[in-house]
């Protein structure tokens, strides 16, 4: 399979209107729900992680994620989707958990692949900084409290 007609990650901020959702979820009830095929099932899920709603794209990685554990031969495509939509719902290290194991799989050529890896590193270390400065803040701020409160102290 190849991933160049695969959408990137930001395609997973457009989201779809309601009624094609909608549409999306009846066709997966029509063909008996857990019955559904991979297909129905895999368009439902992208539709839900393409959400504002955070249940949704919950509901949609369990799709995936359901589809990645009965269909030997959707693996590598559902790995892509679940690594956006892990992205897309903040888990940044779960993101990075399928990303890596899609890697795994693919060749260091495919840049579509290797252009989600690096958006996902990124905003872990974007995150990991952010982390870090507020920690830094956080203890700067009682460090310099403690030093008012003894040299306040010494005064007395």
């Amino acid at each position: 399979m190849s991933f160049k007609s695969q959408p990137n990650l930001e395609d997973a901020y457009e989201t779809l209107p309601s009624q094609q959702l909608e549409i999306l979820r009846e066709s997966v009830l029509q063909e008996g729900g857990d019955q559904a095929s991979i297909q129905s099932k895999f368009n439902y899920s992208w539709g839900l992680i393409k959400s504002n709603d955070v249940d949704d794209q919950r509901l949609g990685v369990k799709l995936l994620s359901d589809i990645y554990k009965q269909s030997p031969n959707r693996r590598r495509e559902c790995l892509y989707y679940l690594t956006i939509g892990c992205y897309k719902m903040g888990e940044f290290s779960m993101a990075k958990r399928y990303v890596d194991a899609l890697c795994s799989t693919e060749s260091a050529h495919n840049r579509q692949v290797v252009e989600l890896k690096e958006m996902v590193e990124s905003k872990i270390t974007n995150e990991t900084i952010k982390g870090v400065a507020i920690i830094s803040g956080i203890i700067g701020t009682i460090a310099l409290g403690a030093h008012y409160l003894m040299k306040s102290e010494k005064r007395r």
